[in-house]
């Protein structure tokens, strides 16, 4: 087995541990040189949360700060990055700075002597949100059913999500402990909390919850009828207007967080 070949199956081992832990990292790979650079197109590392290269290589020192600053950035986006580490005469040839962005790509200060420029593309896996299912109604199993094929982290019994992973509660009791169940959903402080019932019967509930000391501000964030509006009728079509407002409600804080 060649070091090559080592390195990636050890890269393997530390990503999948880091998934299984619902932890974010990043795959950095270099996709061009040009002049003197100690790693070459292919090389490639395993990022942590913080940027710290936890496996592989991309070279000296001299990629180490711009790699850290683009993973960082990568991570906050939910997007890919492309940095390029070029001595500061070239950059000034592009009429760039360090930290500009120009055609989709960063530009970094190559300050060693090399003096040679290196393109690092850097790819984030962030945790699957998790998605909290209360209820064993038909409404509740059918989402439970449906939600991993859209890659959502599916869950029965609250818990704490990790620091980088958005978690989304859907009640779905429909008359089995509606009230305890939206106590306990609203005590979560979820991103994201939706009822399925008529917003009659949640306007019941929520003077329940009032009349217990939940405020109204916490009251008023829960989503009622659950889903969008596509003239759902069974337990399965209820299921997808559901799935289809939690994709609409990520996908909206993924561009607000890139805007």
């Amino acid at each position: 087995m060649t070091p090559a070949e080592f390195s990636s199956e050890k890269m393997a081992e530390v990503a999948q541990h880091l998934r299984e832990r619902q932890e974010p990292f990043a795959f950095a790979t270099i996709v061009r040189t040009a002049g003197a650079t100690a790693a070459k197109p292919g090389a490639k590392a395993l990022l942590s949360a913080d940027g710290t290269i936890l496996q592989g290589w991309l070279g000296g020192g001299c990629t180490r700060g711009a790699v850290k600053r683009a993973a960082l950035q990568a991570f906050k986006d939910g997007a890919p990055q492309l940095v390029s580490v070029t001595p500061e005469d070239l950059l000034a040839k592009k009429g760039v700075t360090a930290g500009d962005q120009m055609d989709g790509t960063i530009f970094a200060r190559n300050g060693c002597p090399s003096r040679g420029t290196v393109d690092i593309f850097i790819e984030p896996c962030l945790p699957t949100a998790q998605l909290l299912v209360l209820g064993t109604s038909p409404v509740a199993q059918a989402i439970r059913t449906l939600a991993p094929q859209f890659h959502w982290s599916v869950t029965s019994s609250p818990s704490d999500p990790t620091s980088h992973q958005q978690q989304f509660i859907v009640v779905a009791t429909q008359g089995q402990g509606d009230f305890d169940a939206l106590k306990s959903a609203i005590a979560c402080d979820p991103f994201y909390l939706a009822f399925v019932g008529s917003r009659r019967k949640y306007a019941t509930l929520a003077e329940k919850l009032a009349n217990a000391g939940i405020e109204q501000s916490q009251i008023g964030r829960v989503r009622t009828p659950a889903g969008l509006d596509i003239g759902a009728v069974t337990p399965e079509e209820i299921a997808l207007s559901i799935l289809a407002q939690l994709v609409q409600e990520s996908r909206a804080a993924l561009k607000q967080n890139n805007d």
